[in-house]
């Protein structure tokens, strides 16, 4: 039997996991050992890094995070060594750390577990290497808070163990699962971790069921290791604090009679309620402060409006409920023109805005006078909304290049800063950063980049800045690194890959931008932030919203309707006539099961005029295909599940097959960003009549 085993659970910190590996190799030197690390479905390439940077280390691989006590089983279990080492991924070790820890263990027959001092980064104690069980009353003073307010009270500071000497070795009851060693034979006595602790607490139960079987578990200062606390349960998406009070619960529910459980429960469950509340109350508010700002101007303009029209504010009641009708009204285009999006504080897009309002609020007015503001009250507050929202995002703008004034600068620049991720982790990647980096004004902060396969993410750093994952795993990246901005460059990512990605994340309300070599294929309606020598082309599909997605099924569904009648005669006569046939065809992009269509064949030649229409009538009401859309001259199915192939196109109706492919995409471009049903209808009008 080897002497020690390494057990790391990595998720998602591959640069920190290199670290940890290089300073673990070290200090292993001269023990009989092997390392073993399970890697939780991470998408950052930590397992592809692993098996070609440390081909030594044994790798397992899960699909999915399947929590910190789960994969430390199927590592427990596989492991060989007469003493196991949990560590995290995120950890570094002295060169004597295991050795002193091997050799208190080897020298104390007691002693079934030991922790070694963990320091933060900055070299402070981390308060968790050494605790106390939450039992009834420790688990109290910790959620009210008590052990933070008397840390030195022997009373109140137990949980932590705050009172103690943190460089005097003692006997605790519980230590990190940052970094636990235990004898392989205790182990054996009381069981593996308990994997209905998802992340929290599955070291405090095995802790205690160590201290009930009646071994020792010590804390050895003599050595220390730095933790980077936080990163992995950083990179996901869940509420770290839930967690922690659910595992706190649940250790309190297994352990601890009913008797004495019922102040921790009532107080847990309560300080769950608690966080739960606070944490919804501060999303809500951070959502909600830019409308309440631009409510409190509408009131303003409101105030100013009412006093101009009657020289007083007594009708302020009166007009009370149409002024939640016509404030929401504005609000709502204010919203509809995305002016609620992190970082986007356009004087343009809020006069626009505040134009659409007032179209609809002086309808609302033509046609419910009764109910209505007076017209000169509706046009005044109007203009005046336009001057007042306009005008202090135009301030807000206007800050941030302000430098001699330290506190309005950085407001200005925190509020237009916007976290972005750059797709590419080539030297395209590089290239774009640096053109961002050259221009400080854009107001984007790079916080990392997106590959496009895994090969992209053999390196951790691109130019200082993390590779975070591949294009695929954006959503949990976008989430957890709380992104706002996606920047593409074309000569990273191909325009069907952006296209892909822009229609199948749209939920995320991500802002897409393109940084192009060339403008000439940006065809159409196009927004471009033109930032000196750095133009942002903005990705916005109108094809791909909700509600133009809607109205084209719409579409396909009544013409289909309409169409399927008199198709049908049609469709018999051929069924009947001995010269024609039909055979089934099943086309697959590889992403799906597929399009069957059925395929018309007159004398042996396939049919491709009008009459081959009449077969694919059926698949458009299926929702498998639609009137307008991609090319099927070759018949191909499209790689954007949203962008259906079309019984006509752009592409088709201007002889798809003599167009190269980069006219192909400019014309699918142009029609995914100018989509409308107007659209739609002149395409099948020169279908239908062109000669």
């Amino acid at each position: 039997m080897i002497d020690l085993s390494i057990i790391i659970v990595n998720y998602n910190v591959k640069p920190f996991l290199e670290q940890s590996l290089t300073s673990i190799r070290k200090a292993l030197c001269g023990i009989e050992s092997e390392i073993i690390v399970v890697d939780n479905g991470s998408g950052d390439g930590s397992a592809l890094f692993v098996r070609q940077t440390f081909p030594d280390v044994r790798l397992i691989e899960n699909e999915e995070n399947l929590g910190f006590a789960k994969a430390n089983n199927q590592a427990l279990r596989e492991s060989h060594g007469r003493i196991v080492c949990l560590i995290n991924p995120d950890t570094l070790v002295r060169e004597d750390t295991f050795r002193i820890c091997l050799s208190y263990l080897d020298g104390h027959a007691d002693t079934g577990m030991v922790g070694c001092k963990v320091l933060n980064t900055d070299g402070t104690l981390q308060l968790s290497c050494r605790r106390s069980f939450p039992t009834p009353w420790v688990a109290f003073t910790r959620v009210v808070g008590l052990s933070r307010i008397f840390p030195k009270s022997r009373l109140f500071g137990r949980y932590n163990l705050t009172f103690m000497d943190p460089d005097e070795a003692t006997e605790v009851e519980a230590i990190s699962g940052s970094f636990m060693m235990v004898k392989a034979s205790v182990i054996d006595q009381v069981g593996l971790l308990d994997d209905r602790f998802f992340l929290y607490g599955e070291d405090l139960d095995w802790c205690y069921r160590i201290h009930q079987a009646g071994w020792k578990i010590m804390y050895l200062p003599d050595t220390q290791i730095i933790h980077y606390k936080g990163q992995s349960t950083r990179e996901a998406s869940f509420d770290r604090l839930m967690l922690f009070y659910g595992a706190m619960l649940l250790f309190v529910k297994k352990h601890f009679s009913r008797g004495r459980s019922f102040l921790p429960r009532w107080f847990l469950f309560l300080g769950i309620c608690i966080r739960g509340a606070f944490s919804f109350i501060s999303r809500l508010a951070k959502r909600l402060l830019l409308p309440i700002i631009d409510l409190g101007f509408i009131q303003l303009a409101l105030v100013f409006a009412l006093t101009f029209r009657f020289g007083h504010l007594r009708h302020w009641t009166a007009y009370r409920p149409v002024n939640i009708v016509y404030s929401a009204v504005w609000l709502i285009s204010l919203f509809a023109m995305g002016l609620y999006k992190k970082g986007i504080y356009s004087s343009t897009k809020a006069v626009g805005g505040v134009g659409l309002g007032l179209v609809f609020n002086t309808s609302l007015t033509f046609f419910f006078p009764q109910y209505a503001f007076s017209r000169q009250v509706v046009l005044t507050e109007g203009l005046l909304n336009a001057l007042f929202l306009s005008g202090w995002r135009l301030l807000v703008r206007l800050a941030s290049h302000i430098q001699h004034v330290p506190f309005v600068g950085t407001i200005g620049k925190t509020l237009l800063r916007r976290r972005a991720l750059i797709v590419g982790a080539g030297e395209a990647g590089r290239q774009l950063l640096n053109r961002l980096r050259n221009r400080l004004d854009t107001g984007f902060e790079v916080v990392g980049f997106l590959g496009l396969d895994e090969s992209d993410l053999i390196l951790s750093v691109e130019g200082g800045i993390p590779v975070l994952g591949t294009l695929k795993d954006l959503e949990r990246i976008a989430s957890t690194h709380r992104i706002h901005v996606v920047i593409f460059s074309p000569e990273a990512a191909s325009y069907e890959r952006i296209l892909s990605t822009v229609a199948t994340q749209t939920k995320l309300g991500l802002d897409f931008k393109l940084v192009p070599s060339d403008l000439d294929f940006v065809i159409g309606k196009a927004s471009i932030d033109s930032l000196k020598d750095l133009p942002f082309v903005d990705l916005e599909y109108r094809f791909f919203s909700g509600p133009n997605r809607f109205l084209k099924r719409i579409e396909d569904i009544l013409g289909a309707c309409i169409l399927l009648p008199v198709a049908l005669p049609f469709y018999l006569y051929m069924k009947l006539n001995p010269a024609y046939r039909f055979s089934r065809d099943r086309i697959s992009n590889g992403s799906d099961k597929g399009l069957e269509i059925v395929v018309p064949f007159k004398d042996g030649r396939q049919i491709i005029g009008w009459l081959r229409t009449v077969t694919l009538l059926l698949p458009v009401l299926r929702g498998r295909m639609s009137f307008v859309g991609a090319e099927t001259v070759p018949f191909t199915v499209s790689r954007n599940p949203a962008y259906k192939p079309g019984l006509t196109g752009l592409v088709q109706i201007q002889g798809g097959e003599g167009l190269d492919s980069v006219e192909r995409e400019r014309l699918d471009m142009f029609y995914l960003k100018n989509y409308s049903p107007l659209l739609d209808l002149e395409i099948l009008m020169r279908t239908v009549f062109r000669r």
